[in-house]
């Protein structure tokens, strides 16, 4: 049976079809559906969770493929970054049941924070590293990635991009293959990582690396194809599409589906053929510098830029030198969208009394990233997931007792679980006096509502224990945790400057649910009373998108279409002009 699949939708049926018993995650864009198809399947078949992080799900599939299960965890490129300590160790260990590590890179950053090229990452830990083109190759390099695990004592990475995970294309589907738990041997030699031990095992990591290099040379995930050209292009993954797409057959391809080890002797016959060889790949020279290496001359970021993604239009104009067919231009201008938090936002409360009281934001990774975005304007310092905490806990020191008075972390509960929790018994250690403010929305938001430890629900909506941030917060050394409502702007900015005041380390829960749920049920929508407006544009400092001034009166207009009654802007209007229509 076909069926048109997204990318990681096919990645999910890859690993059903080959037997995988474990898979956990961490959520991250472009990553995040291949975990959530993965809970569709069978429990009985396929264990599917949720982990407060992707180290901790990287461990908990290692740990499920010694113990002889096939497993698999996915996560975004920066995920891999929070995973990379038992990945590398990993390498060494082997499996019992195949290992497969799925990486989403994000070429563009359309969600993220930088644009980290993932296949450094096989190179260095020497772990070898598939990288599918479509969704059908989706499904089977997955399938070829539990095998090949399996075959050479290896996890295997498979590597994905935003255009590929989130594109769709068709896909036969198959069965379920009987992989039959492996026997668990205890094997101390090649499961304890001690340096006794690891030392050995690094000669067989090499050894290992030598045999995959003789593998790639005959695989059929690497391919040539002949048409006749003079002109020969190395290439893998989506740019082998954008590539076919604006060269046809014109030149002759080398598609590589294993990018990691490369065959070497493969690119040079197939070099030896053309007369000139372009190297197409998306961000870092990864497959051109491994070319160089092994003696062969291309073309590759002489003309490709590092940055962003590829279009066929550029390969075709940079490797042809072909304009692009004339486009048709729209007349009048496009206004811009940029990402704003939703109507109706939890934390567009909190934000909107951070920047009235003129205070110093370390922030964090999440929707409410966008408090940085005018008029909030609000976030000072993003830099990764639970920085917010840590990051300000070294203003603080560095700065004084002054400047910390005047500082707060902003991060998510989600967030904080992931790693925001290191950060504050950090505070609380080294005795810091910290103000951190956890964004209480009950939900994993930006990602899409996925559910995580502080929900109480797991990946399957089944109930499990909830996760009590005050506890927790009291546990690791915090006498003052205090809940508040940041739609209540008068009391929120009380608790905040009391707390910021204090000469000792606490948490303020800003607890309010996403505006998205299907539980939150806000009623009317709001209306301006024209006669008590005195257009003062306090509301509009809310930075609501439901909001807006009529340029010609400078009258203040709600947007049915958007507001969905939330009423944080009846909170904040002075004048008591903004009410519910029917109030």
């Amino acid at each position: 049976m076909k069926k048109l699949l997204l990318g990681n939708a096919a990645v999910a049926q890859g690993a059903y079809e080959a037997g995988v018993r474990f898979v956990s995650s961490y959520p991250g864009t472009p990553s995040t559906e291949i975990t959530e198809c993965m809970a569709t399947y069978p429990e009985e078949e396929v264990f599917v969770e949720w982990a407060p992080n992707e180290k901790v799900a990287a461990e908990a599939a290692i740990g499920a493929a010694i113990a002889g299960g096939r497993a698999m965890t996915c996560c975004k490129h920066v995920g891999l970054n929070v995973m990379a300590d038992p990945v590398f160790t990993d390498s060494y260990i082997g499996v019992g049941g195949g290992a497969v590590f799925v990486v989403a890179d994000d070429p563009g950053m359309h969600s993220s924070q930088n644009e980290q090229d993932s296949r450094h990452y096989a190179r260095a830990a020497k772990i070898p590293m598939l990288e599918p083109s479509d969704s059908a190759e989706c499904l089977a390099f997955t399938k070829a990635a539990f095998d090949l695990s399996e075959e050479f004592d290896t996890p295997v990475f498979l590597r994905l991009s935003t255009r590929v995970s989130h594109s769709q294309s068709l896909v036969e589907i198959g069965g379920r293959e009987d992989h039959p738990l492996k026997d668990y041997e205890k094997n101390i030699a090649k499961n304890v990582m001690m340096p006794a031990f690891a030392i050995k095992k690094h000669v067989i990591v090499e050894g290992r690396t030598q045999r995959l290099k003789t593998y790639a040379k005959t695989s059929p995930l690497n391919r040539a194809e002949d048409n006749g050209g003079k002109i020969g292009v190395i290439t893998a993954g989506i740019c082998y599409d954008y590539a076919k797409e604006a060269l046809g057959d014109r030149v002759n391809y080398l598609k590589l589906g294993m990018v990691f080890p490369l065959p070497e002797e493969l690119l040079r016959d197939f070099a030896g053929k053309c007369e000139k060889v372009y190297v197409i790949e998306e961000l870092d020279p990864f497959l051109e510098d491994a070319c160089r290496a092994a003696g062969i001359d291309v073309i590759g970021k002489q003309i490709f830029t590092l940055l962003g993604e590829y279009t066929p239009n550029g390969i075709r104009k940079a490797i042809l030198g072909e304009d692009p067919a004339p486009s048709v231009a729209v007349e009048e201008t496009i206004p811009g969208r940029p990402p704003v938090m939703c109507p109706g936002c939890p934390h567009r409360g909190t934000f909107y009394v951070l920047k009235k009281l003129g205070l110093t934001v370390s922030g964090d990774i999440g929707c409410y990233t966008l408090g940085a975005a005018a008029p909030l304007s609000s976030v000072d310092t993003t830099i990764c997931m639970g920085a917010s905490i840590s990051a300000a806990h070294g203003m603080a020191k560095v700065r004084g007792k002054e400047f910390a008075h005047k500082l707060v972390s902003v991060i998510g509960d989600s967030t904080f679980i992931h790693s925001g929790i290191t950060g504050l018994i950090d505070i609380v250690y080294n005795k810091g006096i910290n103000t951190v403010i956890i964004l209480d929305n009950s939900i994993t938001g930006m990602t899409g509502h996925q559910d995580n430890p502080t929900t109480g629900l797991t990946i399957r909506k089944e109930p499990t224990r909830q996760i009590d941030l005050i506890t927790l917060c009291r546990g690791v050394g915090i006498d003052r945790v205090t809940v508040a409502d940041p739609f209540d702007v008068k009391e929120f900015e009380q608790v905040v400057r009391r707390e910021i005041a204090a000469d000792e380390p606490s948490v303020i829960i800003a607890q309010r649910p996403c505006a998205l749920l299907k539980s939150v049920k806000y009623s009317g929508c709001a209306s301006v009373d024209a006669e008590k407006c005195r257009r003062c544009g306090m509301c509009m400092k809310l930075g609501c998108p439901a909001i807006s001034r009529d340029p010609g009166s400078g009258a203040i207009r709600i947007d049915r279409a958007q507001c969905n009654g939330c009423g944080l802007c009846q909170n904040v209007c002075p004048f008591g002009a903004i009410g519910k229509e029917g109030d």
